[in-house]
């Protein structure tokens, strides 16, 4: 294990960086910066992002088969044209609520765009509880809401078999499963099958690997743990330099590089001065496992 190697690659300084996503063609990481309202996308070549600034909090974006991006904005989905710098809106959700927000969403194995909404947060993790809910946008461009109650909606991901949805609702603490139907998009039968421990912090962002384990990044906790979804048992922890680990994805050629989004909000001066690489973009090699390339919204 002890080839396990992290390393800052960007040092953009998001305020809430999220959403990492590996775009094969062009040869880079997606990801998003929340609250400083840009979609973001960095090039391991030229060690540079490029920017696109959107008019709300943007807090995921997804391949699109078709080309370009789809990103989850305000309490809209919305298509993105990366060389126009355009942002069309496809659907809103939560109309009848003022004070919400998208915020983590991935395409599942059918090019469907899952993602769930929160509470406007007054400050980091604190908010009003129960006020989220969790979507799908169908390739046909419909919207169904499979529950609500949800106080942070945040990381998904689905089994290799495709037959269990992962989901993260940050504060359960908990990861849980449910069965999964990838012919309609239906989701059942929710249980847990992780808590997370009290060093660990907050659940927030998630992917799987080829293996069928899940990674997890505890927000507050500095870390991406890997989980053994079948047994319950946390199987590795990788400790990073900052404490707001935000999500996490696997990227690089052959999808054997991690790489981890981090935050700088709700950080003072002094914690700032001890972590100045919050906020940037981690590149984990080492692990001996890969990822699974991610799936283009289908719409």
């Amino acid at each position: 294990m002890s080839s396990v190697r992290v390393e800052c690659v960007a040092q953009e300084g998001c305020r809430i960086g999220e959403s990492p996503v590996w775009d094969e063609k062009e040869d880079a990481l997606l990801y998003v910066d929340i609250t400083g309202r840009k979609v973001c996308r960095w090039s391991p070549v030229t060690r540079q992002a490029q920017a696109i600034p959107v008019d709300a909090p943007v807090s995921s974006v997804a391949l699109r088969k078709s080309g370009d991006y789809v990103i989850t904005l305000g309490t809209r989905f919305a298509a993105l044209k990366w060389k126009e710098e355009l942002v069309a809106t496809i659907t809103q959700v939560d109309k009848d609520k003022a004070n919400t927000r998208f915020n983590d969403g991935k395409v599942d194995p059918a090019g469907r765009y899952f993602a769930g909404t929160m509470a406007e947060e007054i400050r980091p993790a604190v908010l009003e509880r129960h006020q989220g809910s969790l979507y799908t946008l169908f390739p046909d461009l419909s919207v169904v809401k499979h529950f609500d109650q949800v106080d942070i909606s945040n990381g998904l991901d689905w089994s290799l078999d495709h037959r269990t949805f992962f989901y993260i609702d940050s504060l359960s603490y908990s990861v849980d499963a449910f069965d999964y139907d990838l012919q309609t998009g239906k989701i059942g039968n929710r249980k847990s099958i992780y808590k997370l421990e009290k060093e660990e912090s907050i659940p927030d962002g998630m992917c799987i690997d080829t293996e069928g384990k899940l990674w997890v990044a505890c927000y507050d906790g500095g870390r991406v743990i890997r989980l053994d979804p079948e047994t319950g048992k946390r199987l590795q922890t990788v400790k990073l330099p900052i404490d707001k680990t935000t999500s996490c994805c696997f990227g690089g050629k052959d999808y054997s590089e991690m790489y981890v989004t981090s935050a700088s909000d709700g950080m003072d001066k002094e914690w700032l001065s001890r972590q100045p690489q919050a906020g940037g973009i981690f590149k984990i090699t080492g692990l001996g496992v890969k990822g699974v390339p991610p799936y283009p919204f289908a719409g």
